[in-house]
C-alpha cells in the first residue's frame, strides 16, 4: 500500500531527530543535567550523522528478510528474502534463500544481468540520466529539509540511560511542540505522533525509535487515511565504519484507501551490509560476479 509506505517514511523522518526540551527533564540520580548548549551541539551532530547515513545507503547492498501480513492475525505472513542492491536511481531486489544464497542459479544469473543493465544505464552521462539524478537529488533535498524542520516541530524530554550490549543509550520522550506551525502537508503529520527515541551516547547516532499515531492521518484529502494507534519501530547499529543502518524495522498500520480498508503488518530484518559503491564501481563488481570483463572507466 503506497499510502502507508509514504506515512512510514514521513514518520521515520519525524523521529530521526528532534529538539530536546529543558523543562520536565527526568534525570537519573547521579547524572548531571545536560546544558542547553550541549543539547544543541548534540542535535547538530545527530542531524549530520543521519544525513551521512542516508547518503551511505546509496552505496551499500544488504540482505532483507521481510515478513508481511495484510490480512487478520493467524494467517501465515508472506515472506520475501532478497539481496537488495542500489542501482543508481533505483534499488534492485534479487530473490535469495534464507541463507542469503541463490535458490535457482539460472534465475539468479538472469536477475544479475538485469541489474548489470540498470547499472550500465545509470553509469552513462546522458540527458535521461541527468534528469533521473536531478529527481533523486530533489527527493533527497526534501528529506533533509524535513529532518531540519524537526528542530522546532518536536520537544524531546530526557527519560533515562539504558544499556544496549556494551553501549549506553540516552532515551528521550518525543512530544509534538504546540508552538510549531507546519509548513507543508508532510510536516503537519508531526502533530499526530508521539514516541521515544534512543540516542547512542558515544556516537550521537539514532539507535532505536518507537512511535505511535495518536490521531488519524489523512493523505491526499479523502483519498487515504492512516488510523490512530498505528505503530512503527526501528533498531539501528553501526553496520560499517561510522555508518549506522537499520537492523530491524516493524510497522503495524491500519487505515483505508478511498473506501477500501487495509491492514499492513510488516517486519524486516537487514543484514550483511557490504559496500558495492556508486554505479560504475558496482557495475564492475556485478560484471566480475557474472564472469565478464570489468566496466570501462569504472570508479577506482
Amino acid at each position: 500500500m503506497r499510502a502507508a509506505t509514504l506515512v512510514v517514511y514521513a514518520i521515520f523522518l519525524v523521529v530521526s531527530v528532534g529538539r530536546l526540551s529543558v523543562a520536565g527533564q527526568q534525570i537519573p540520580q547521579g547524572v548531571p543535567p545536560q546544558s542547553e548548549p550541549s543539547k544543541v551541539a548534540m542535535l547538530d551532530r545527530v542531524i549530520a550523522n543521519q544525513k551521512r547515513n542516508d547518503e551511505g545507503e546509496a552505496i551499500y547492498e544488504r540482505i532483507e528478510h521481510k515478513e508481511t501480513r495484510k490480512v487478520p492475525a493467524g494467517t501465515p505472513p508472506e515472506i520475501k528474502i532478497s539481496r537488495t542492491v542500489p542501482a543508481g536511481t533505483g534499488i534492485d531486489h534479487i530473490p535469495v534463500g534464507p541463507d542469503g544464497k541463490p535458490t535457482d542459479a539460472v534465475a539468479y544469473r538472469g536477475e544479475l544481468e538485469k541489474l548489470e543493465h540498470s547499472l550500465a544505464w545509470a553509469a552513462e552521462d546522458g540527458r535521461a540520466q541527468h534528469d533521473a539524478y536531478d529527481k533523486l537529488a530533489k527527493k533527497q533535498k526534501d528529506r533533509f529539509e524535513l529532518i531540519e524542520a524537526t528542530r522546532t516541530a518536536f520537544l524531546y524530554t530526557f527519560v533515562d540511560h539504558e544499556p544496549r550490549a556494551d553501549r549506553m543509550l540516552s532515551k528521550y520522550r518525543m512530544d509534538p511542540n504546540p508552538a510549531y506551525k507546519p509548513t507543508s502537508r508532510a510536516t503537519s503529520i508531526f502533530a499526530k505522533v508521539r514516541g521515544y527515541a534512543w540516542i547512542d551516547d558515544s556516537a550521537d547516532e539514532l539507535a532505536r525509535v518507537e512511535v505511535v499515531v495518536t490521531d488519524d492521518i489523512s493523505i491526499g484529502g479523502f483519498l487515504a487515511r492512516i488510523y490512530k494507534g498505528s505503530h512503527f519501530m526501528q533498531e539501528r547499529y553501526e553496520m560499517a565504519p561510522s555508518l549506522w543502518f537499520a537492523s530491524y524495522s516493524q510497522y503495524d498500520f491500519d487505515g483505508r484507501r478511498l473506501f477500501v480498508s487495509f491492514s499492513i503488518h510488516e517486519r524486516t530484518w537487514y543484514s550483511r551490509y557490504r559496500r558495492i559503491g556508486p554505479p560504475r564501481e558496482a557495475l564492475t563488481a556485478i560484471r566480475s560476479e557474472l564472469g565478464k570483463p570489468p566496466a570501462v572507466n569504472a570508479d577506482p
